[in-house]
């Protein structure tokens, strides 16, 4: 597969979605690149903003086994991965697989359950293998996570801790749709408010393991040149090195730079990353993994800004 036909093959996704969900361009096209890039996504938006129902269409649209959890503050790790549970038929322990034996596991509300049934997820997110009663189990080479979390709340919510949450990909922002978007889904949605389900809208499969293979493969091979390397761990190193911030970026947070910034090369028809690539990732790639010192908090300053100011202080190679 070509970078072409990996260009054409994400526009006939987009289109496929758009038939069940209006707007959302930016976090479809995020989806695309944690996707041939390998990588994990977290999605936070207030409620309504058709999170699940985009979650849900890219599964469908993709060809990946869809599964969901909706996380909960007595969801305990059996209840992701599984269990070996004793049979008093055949008086054996019989292995009950959980909901994270799937192609794309949407994790909703991730940030309701506590830390403990949270890093059930880690391994899974890292090595793409479940361990259960000492036995390694293998997930699928795209398995794929996408959490939700609704950063209204604030009571009976647990934090994602600092391991996992540089584990995602990206941390994409969600927002309310445009007054012309919103007026359209008042008008498609209003009147069908049971359909829910994008077979419903007409969504129907694009792709197949082969075809996704061979686009992720393409993926792997676009170019990175030793400037683009050099300015990417520029940025990465720059995190460390800001008053406003007390923890920066890790070694981790580099590597999945380049990836995603080949992925999104490949999206747009080049076989060669640019640094402008890198500007476009970076912000959704680095918010989540920050942490804004005592003094920049009281001081009213947002993790945005403090990553606005990183990218614009480093010089981009030309």
């Amino acid at each position: 597969m070509t970078v072409d036909e990996v260009c054409a093959l994400a526009e006939t996704i987009r289109g496929e979605i758009g038939k069940a969900v209006v707007g959302q361009e930016a976090t479809v096209d995020m989806m695309l690149t944690a996707l041939f890039a390998g990588g994990h996504i977290l999605l936070e938006g207030p409620p309504g903003t058709a999170k699940t129902l985009v979650a849900h269409s890219f599964a469908r649209v993709v060809g990946l086994a869809f599964r969901r959890i909706q996380f909960t503050p007595d969801l305990m790790p059996g209840d992701i991965i599984g269990a070996n549970l004793f049979n008093f038929q055949t008086s054996q322990f019989t292995l009950t697989r959980g909901p994270i034996f799937t192609d794309l596991l949407l994790a909703d509300e991730i940030n309701r359950t506590p830390p403990k049934t949270q890093a059930a997820l880690l391994e899974a997110m890292q090595e793409r293998t479940v361990t259960i009663d000492g036995d390694s189990l293998p997930l699928g080479d795209r398995f794929m996570v996408v959490a939700t979390q609704n950063p209204i709340e604030q009571q009976g919510v647990y934090p994602l801790p600092e391991a996992q949450l540089d584990r995602f990909l990206f941390k994409h922002v969600v927002g309310y749709p445009s007054a012309e978007e919103e007026r359209r889904i008042i008008a498609s949605h209003g009147s069908r408010q049971s359909a829910m389900a994008p077979e419903d809208w007409g969504v129907e499969p694009r792709c197949d393991a082969g075809t996704l293979d061979a686009a992720v493969a393409c993926v792997a091979g676009v170019r990175l040149v030793d400037e683009v390397i050099d300015y990417i761990a520029a940025l990465v190193r720059a995190t460390r090195d800001v008053a406003d911030l007390e923890s920066g970026a890790s070694p981790r947070a580099g590597a999945m730079l380049a990836g995603a910034a080949r992925a999104r090369a490949a999206l747009d028809g080049r076989d060669f990353v640019i640094p402008d690539d890198v500007k476009a990732l970076a912000p959704a790639l680095l918010r989540h993994r920050l942490i804004l010192s005592p003094a920049a908090e009281i001081d009213g300053r947002l993790i945005e800004h403090v990553v606005a100011d990183i990218i614009e202080a480093i010089e981009a190679p030309r």
